[in-house]
């Protein structure tokens, strides 16, 4: 049977399924690269018949604030910024939510915890009824459960992974068929720079850094989603984490990444969504018992997470002052990502016993034709501190590796300055003796 006879009356246009939304209601719409963009486009149609109508979109890939007028229909607000909202968050037109503490099955406080409608991309319903969320869970099996109306956007391609990836038919008020692919996520081209920073760092990362036996959390962003690929010569590593970046299929079917030391989840590969994933992988990932996807809050629970042996947390900066505080989510006071789960798995890297939490950097970049330094003396004013330096173990850039774990204020400027790009060196020594008083 076909999965349209099989859906019933369910199944209509996506303009009807967002019909149903007035003035004054609470929407969700998933997540990031699991964006419903045909219900969002369906319902952003009927903006100028609607007003304060609140949608709750965490690192949501779709424009809400396009035109003015847009911010009377729709009051949005996320907790991760993205290249689709960050300037309207520098406006104020979109509300920013800091947040990083996740618990098991909670909604984030903040976020409407039960709304009107949930919008959400799934699979065609299978023979027992059951659809899949596809390339990510995040919030969606909870939203699910407390949303009063859940309004779905099937997508036919989407794979079928283990864990708790799977709403039943009977929990979709309504569905219709997408009409745009989800599931992907805009990465702008990297210079030949980039590229060669990354392959350093990655490379001092795995071989520096990771162990046999360790399970590995891969942060999400230019450096560290390219880990996997350099992770070739170990053994029997685990997989914890957020986000499953590329790669990582491989190092399964190499028998690379066994999970056979986890403390929980033995022998599996556990993530909330899979990002920057080719479409080979994601065919080698559809219905491998070895993946499974869980709810957001779940995957990055400290509560779990400080529980693993040997864990090692691998994150992404934007900025590290020369104390070993890392910014992650602003410059300044503009927001420019958000903190995610970052901060639990680096607190879990630090105190997991023989864990190690790690932050990857380039050393500098160019903006408007001019280099600058990203091992700076101080955060610039206004910028937001993800991870404390009292949680920071390493820092990497492609010059070395940085141990700030046991180190003194000074022993850290030295490692941290020694990890500077050369052309910066000498300003941050006088930077360092000017500011906290120490030669080096």
């Amino acid at each position: 049977m076909d999965w349209r006879q099989r859906v019933g009356g369910k199944l209509v246009s996506p303009e009807e399924a967002v019909a149903g939304i007035k003035s004054g209601d609470t929407v969700v719409a998933s997540p990031f690269t699991c964006t419903p963009y045909t219900l969002c486009q369906a319902l952003y149609q009927r903006r100028h018949e609607l007003r304060n109508v609140r949608i709750d979109h965490p690192a949501g890939l779709f424009p809400w604030i396009q035109e003015e007028g847009d911010a009377e229909a729709f009051k949005v607000r996320d907790l991760y910024a993205t290249a689709f909202n960050r300037e309207q968050i520098a406006k104020g037109l979109v509300d920013y939510l800091p947040f990083g503490a996740w618990k098991a099955y909670e909604v984030p406080p903040g976020f409407v915890e039960e709304p009107d409608w949930f919008l959400v991309p799934v699979s065609p319903p299978d023979r027992f009824g059951y659809c899949s969320f596809g390339p990510g869970v995040w919030l969606s099996k909870t939203w699910s459960r407390k949303a009063k109306k859940v309004v779905a956007e099937v997508h036919e391609d989407f794979i079928r992974t283990g864990g708790e990836n799977y709403i039943h038919i009977s929990e979709i008020d309504l569905l219709c068929e997408a009409r745009q692919q989800t599931g992907g996520i805009p990465l702008p081209p990297r210079t030949e720079e980039e590229i060669a920073s990354t392959e350093v760092i990655c490379t001092l990362v795995a071989q520096e850094l990771i162990r046999d036996r360790d399970t590995v959390q891969i942060g999400i962003g230019t450096v560290a989603s390219a880990l996997a690929l350099y992770l070739h010569d170990k053994h029997d590593l685990g997989i914890q984490t957020e986000i499953i970046t590329g790669g990582v299929p491989q190092l399964v079917e190499a028998g690379i990444v066994t999970g056979k030391y986890k403390t929980f989840h033995k022998g599996k590969v556990v993530g909330s969504a899979l990002v920057a994933m080719p479409p080979e992988e994601m065919a080698m990932i559809h219905e491998n018992p070895v993946f499974e996807l869980y709810d957001f809050g779940y995957t990055d629970d400290i509560r779990m997470l400080v529980q693993f042996e040997n864990f090692v947390a691998v994150n992404n900066a934007l900025l590290v002052d020369l104390t070993g505080q890392v910014a992650s989510e602003s410059i300044g006071p503009r927001i420019w990502t958000g903190t995610a789960g970052q901060l639990a798995f680096m607190i879990a890297g630090r105190y997991s016993p023989g864990g190690r939490s790690i932050s990857v950097l380039p050393s500098s970049h160019v903006i408007n034709g001019e280099r600058r330094t990203r091992i700076v003396s101080m955060l610039p004013e206004g910028t937001v501190v993800t991870v404390p330096r009292t949680l920071v173990d390493y820092v990497v850039t492609e010059y070395g590796v940085a141990t700030l774990r046991g180190k003194t204020l000074r022993e850290r400027i030295g490692e941290l300055i020694a990890v500077a790009h050369p052309d910066f060196r000498a300003e941050l020594r006088k930077e360092a003796q000017r500011i906290y008083g120490l030669t080096l």
